[in-house]
């Protein structure tokens, strides 16, 4: 049976007219109508016999009833003037990495200048041989030493000096570099790992291998590599012959480094993947670290960890061998071209072609040729980490939803319609949730209880888009989620977890968000309408308490009741609490009654995911899911009284 949405009435029909959601004014029993199920459409279904309800607003259309203040279905605030969030600019991640790569391309032009002034003063010291061979030791001239040798002294100085300024500018472009992307890449990356295990963090890491590589010997080589033909000509003007040689050699080095690619990248990639996986492995440790002592888990937790450790080390001696192989080899033709040269050299100076200065200049000219090709080759792999890391990083920024900019709604007021969620993990076959529907007014409560693995905490996450369904929607104020502006989103929404995390620092600023404009004021409220602020008065610091990551010094169950609190900070119109009771005692279990009164109150919709009976009192509906499908849904009363009928049936058929 396929399930429509009457505009007209405001309230979800099936084809026959009959309506899905119980009103207020619906008969008792007719919580008995969403039992049934239909397997066309895969979730709850009506009896065509059974009675009709009211429509829950007496009538109104949906979208009036959405815009009212509160929960009761009056029209009250429909002529108060939207409340609109000022619109900020969305961040424009891909233009972050665009100005990135253009502060690099901007300091490596002039890097290039000052490389270009380098290398032709490295030419110096050729010369000042070539000098004192052919003129200085003939003329044993002192005044004409003594002049090359002060020349050849300030040239030496400024190629000194020069090298130190593109070192600095290197060194500060990946300062730049990380100051500009890091923050672009953070926010992608937790966007990013909604529909992942969040190894897009792991993109963090690439940014300090491309900030390694901006400052690595093997930049300074590719730097040089450029003016490689200047010495060339260099070495030509002085004979042909030797120009040949080392031109010969240029060549042979460029294939070795071709070589060396082809039969090192697979290795390096093996080596990379294994040791993020080792990394993953140690972050779990550390996540988990009172567990893998509590259940003497250490061995097994290091041999996980060695295992992908010891593969990548593997790998990576493996493309170590043939890295060194090939920079041997690389090595010892350049020695070899050096012996060609001067032995080639010598045998034309013995013919009169040439001087002996020549010789030993042309000489040095060509390791300083062949100097930038031999250290590119060495440094090979690691350009090609840097490559394959900047990919990441360019396809993480671009690809990113928060690149797009979304309109700025008015203030939601807390309406929830749920359209055929149907939600199967990526790389699995098994539904989680299937064809869940159902709508709540603005404040609204609703429990949500079920059997272990029936996919409560699953759907609870989803009303909050923190995993993506894989079809259908999650709609607040007729809006869904993905279309909303994420800011302005969560900050109208609340959420606290099962498992339950604080942040590193006070309980203040936990309260708070960790934002920098939270007031005093705000924190205070939240504090109220959770119920907490006389547990936190009861603490030596108060709101100034520091907490670690994992809660300390706090019980679970004041770290659950702080959580609480920043759930509701923000006056937030729509809030999932997902086993908010679970490590409460008594007095928590009260608090948080409480506090469901208060957010009733201030029309807050209010979805709990629970299994305590204590709870279900302080909601206006209850939803059951069984195998991720809606088993019953309606109003607290009807609901209850089914459940125990069906448990009394359950134990006559035992007893009988």
């Amino acid at each position: 049976m396929t399930i429509s949405y009457d505009v007209a009435d405001g309230q979800r029909t099936n084809r026959a007219g009959e309506p899905q959601v119980l009103g207020p004014d619906a008969k008792k029993g007719d919580a008995r109508l969403v039992g049934a199920k239909t397997a066309a459409a895969g979730g709850p279904a009506l009896n065509a016999g059974d009675a009709r309800a009211k429509p829950a607003d007496g009538g109104k259309s949906a979208r009036t009833g959405a815009g009212t203040g509160t929960g009761t279905g009056t029209g009250k605030a429909k002529a108060e003037k939207p409340e609109f969030h000022q619109r900020t600019t969305p961040p424009d991640l891909s233009k972050a990495l665009e100005n990135g790569v253009a502060a690099v391309r901007r300091n490596l032009l002039i890097v290039l200048m000052f490389s270009c002034v380098i290398n032709v003063l490295v030419l110096s010291i050729p010369v000042y041989l070539f000098q004192i061979s052919d003129r200085v030791l003939t003329s044993r001239s002192l005044d004409t030493l003594v002049m090359l040798t002060g020349v050849i002294v300030g040239a030496v100085l400024l190629q000194a000096a020069f090298d130190a300024i593109r070192r600095f500018i290197l060194m500060r472009t990946a300062v730049e570099l990380a100051s500009q992307l890091g923050s672009p890449i953070l926010a992608a990356a937790a966007r990013a790992s909604l529909n992942s295990n969040g190894k897009e963090y792991q993109i963090l890491n690439d940014l300090q291998q491309l900030r390694g590589f901006l400052v690595s010997g093997t930049m300074m080589a590719f730097l040089d590599g450029p003016f490689a033909p200047l010495f060339l000509v260099a070495i030509y003007l002085i004979h042909p012959h030797l120009g040949m040689i080392v031109g010969g050699t240029c060549v042979i080095l460029l294939v070795i480094a071709v070589i060396n690619q082809k039969i090192t990248s697979r290795h390096f990639s093996d080596a990379n993947q294994n040791q993020s996986k080792a990394n993953l492995h140690l972050d779990a440790m550390s996540r988990n670290s009172q567990i893998i002592n509590a259940l003497a888990m250490i061995p097994e937790a290091v041999h996980l960890w060695g295992r992908d450790t010891a593969a990548s080390l593997r790998a990576q001696v493996s493309a170590q061998d043939r890295n060194i192989v090939s920079a041997s080899i690389t090595k010892a033709v350049r020695l070899l071209t050096q012996v060609a040269m001067l032995g080639w050299g010598s045998f034309l100076a013995i013919q009169g072609e040439l001087t002996g200065g020549m010789v030993i200049a042309a000489s040095i000219i060509g390791g300083r040729a062949l100097s930038p090709i031999e250290g590119a080759i060495e440094g090979w792999n690691q350009y090609l980490l840097s490559r394959n890391s900047y990919g990441r990083i360019s396809t993480l920024l671009k690809s990113s939803p928060l690149n797009s900019e979304r309109l700025v709604l008015p203030k939601p007021q807390g309406r929830l319609d749920v359209e055929r969620l149907l939600y199967v993990p990526q790389g699995t076959k098994r539904v989680v949730l299937n064809s869940i529907t159902f709508s709540l007014k603005a404040g609204d409560s609703l429990a949500i209880i079920g059997n272990s693995g029936a996919g409560k905490t699953t759907l609870g996450k989803m009303l909050v888009g923190s995993i993506l369904p894989t079809s259908g929607a999650v709609r607040l104020d007729l809006m869904d989620l993905r279309n909303w502006n994420q800011r302005q989103l969560g900050e109208n929404i609340g959420y606290l977890p099962q498992d339950v995390q604080l942040f590193p620092g006070t309980i203040k600023q936990n309260i708070g968000r960790m934002r920098e404009d939270a007031s005093d004021e705000q924190i205070y409220e939240a504090a109220c309408l959770a119920d907490v602020h006389a547990m936190i008065s009861e603490l030596a610091h108060g709101y100034e308490t520091v907490v670690a990551a994992d809660g300390a010094p706090l019980s679970g169950g004041q770290k659950q009741r702080i959580a609480l609190a920043r759930a509701f900070f923000g006056n937030p119109r729509f809030v999932v609490l997902d086993e908010p009771n679970s490590n409460l005692d008594t007095n928590g279990d009260e608090a948080l009654a409480r506090a469901m009164a208060h957010a009733k109150a201030e029309g807050i919709t209010v979805v709990a995911i629970t299994q305590k009976p204590s709870l279900l009192k302080c909601v206006d509906r209850i939803l059951v899911l069984a195998d991720g499908s809606i088993s019953m849904f309606g109003f607290r009363n009807e609901v209850l009284e089914l459940l125990a009928d069906r448990k009394k049936q359950r134990a006559v058929q035992q007893q009988g």
